[in-house]
């Protein structure tokens, strides 16, 4: 009888523990090379491209088309200004530290197709400054 109860039990804690992850895919973290980003970029006009890096650093030097959202204020316009949750969004900082943390933590806010690009300093295509038009 212990037997029984013993796989009964276990049978059961397995079923709770895959019942409990909904049939959905866990989303994970996830790193895309410059080059792979500029392949996509090419290919979809709707791809995101998420600078996390101040206010002065993104007038100094950013990616064309780039959305400023530098990481301490992510929490708080995260929700207004990215509201498609499954939109395709490349991260990116100066050298990927700030990208890597905003890149989980829009992740773990729900958003599903979150690539982190790493640093600017690694990206080797053009770039604009200033207010120059995109």
């Amino acid at each position: 009888m212990g037997r029984k109860l013993l796989i009964t039990v276990l049978l059961l804690a397995a079923v709770m523990i895959t019942g409990c992850q909904g049939g959905q895919e866990k989303i994970v973290y996830q790193e895309i090379s410059p080059q792979e980003a500029q392949a996509l970029l090419e290919e979809d006009q709707d791809v995101i491209l998420l600078d996390v890096r101040t206010k002065e650093e993104f007038m100094e030097k950013r990616i064309p088309g780039s959305v400023l959202i530098p990481d301490y204020d992510l929490a708080e316009l995260a929700a207004q200004e990215l509201p498609d949750k499954d939109a395709t969004i490349l991260v990116y900082c100066r050298t990927g530290r700030r990208s890597e943390a905003s890149s989980r933590q829009l992740i773990e806010m729900g958003y599903t197709r979150v690539y982190d690009l790493g640093g600017i300093v690694d990206w080797p295509y053009d770039t604009v400054s200033g207010s120059e038009s995109e």
